[in-house]
């Protein structure tokens, strides 16, 4: 077996989870290599002393792979997700973080997940993703246009609103007054959109949901939509520009650009452990239905 391990973040828990995690790799026989920024910031806070085989692209990780193990939150998934890209490599997240929702396996459970990982006791969920393309064409979109949980368009250096003005497969929806509106995959409808008041989607739902953020349309409400759905999203505003927001990375565009979204032709694949399923993380990450009749 061979696996990939990526961080972005050193933190105090980072350090016994590498322990750990590096000691079970060694003593089961499997062959790893190490993102190498995440290397270094180890080397640095002397976490590890010794140098290990390195990738630091996308391009360096191919079918020998058998998984990337991302070491960090969920924002540190969402980026591991960018070296995965098309490779079809599933993802595996140990949560060095805070809620850990996408990076699900805790620090205790380490040598017991993984030792189910080897031995292929895990199932694979398929995670839909966004691509954004804006006419006129730029370059921050060109190579690294996708997102895993949304993309979001919102007012930049201004407290005034923007105006969203959406079409669905070329038919005008409407136009979104707000400070901004995000489109969500399933997977990221339990992130910004859920705090926006969107609805949960579960992970298999083939659907997309549209979030305005603060709207000042009072009948503007979240809708959910196919997730075969071409949108085109037109913004303006009193600045010259706004903000273009895919997961974790930004980048500004000039109001009347053109966005258009879409669903990928590729899939993230997410390792999902038994003992570690949406519905069971859901419960117990979110509470959600809590009660103390249940």
């Amino acid at each position: 077996m061979k696996v990939a391990i990526y961080g972005q973040y050193y933190q105090n828990t980072t350090s016994p989870i590498v322990e750990r995690l590096f000691h079970f790799l060694e003593i089961n026989k499997v062959d790893f290599t190490i993102e190498a920024n995440f290397l270094q910031m180890l080397q640095d806070n002397k976490a590890i002393t010794i140098d290990l085989p390195t990738f630091s692209s996308y391009k360096d990780l191919d079918e020998s792979y058998d998984m990337l193990l991302s070491v960090g939150g969920d924002g540190t998934f969402l980026r591991a997700a960018t070296y995965v890209r098309d490779s079809g490599i599933p993802i595996l997240g140990i949560n060095a973080g805070r809620l850990g929702f996408l990076a699900n396996v805790q620090q205790e459970n380490i040598e017991k997940f993984l030792k189910l990982v080897i031995n292929k006791e895990y199932k694979i969920s398929e995670r839909t993703l966004l691509s954004v393309t804006c006419s006129p064409e730029i370059e921050s979109l060109k190579e690294l246009n996708f997102a895993m949980n949304e993309i979001t368009v919102s007012r930049k250096d201004t407290t005034s609103m923007i105006t969203i003005e959406t079409y669905l497969n070329d038919e005008y929806l409407t136009s979104y007054w707000a400070d901004g509106l995000i489109i969500s995959t399933p997977t990221g409808s339990t992130g910004y959109s859920l705090s926006c008041g969107g609805p949960i989607l579960t992970p298999d739902a083939t659907s997309l949901v549209i979030t305005p953020i603060a709207p000042h349309n009072l009948n503007a409400r979240p809708i959910v939509i196919p997730d075969t759905t071409v949108l085109k999203l037109k913004v303006t505003g009193r600045e010259e520009n706004y903000l273009v927001s895919l997961d974790s990375r930004i980048t500004s565009v000039k109001n009347e650009s053109i966005l258009t979204l879409q669903k990928t032709p590729f899939k993230i694949k997410m390792v999902e452990i038994t003992d570690e399923t949406f519905l069971k993380t859901l419960r117990k990450k979110l509470l959600f239905g809590e009660d103390r009749r249940n």
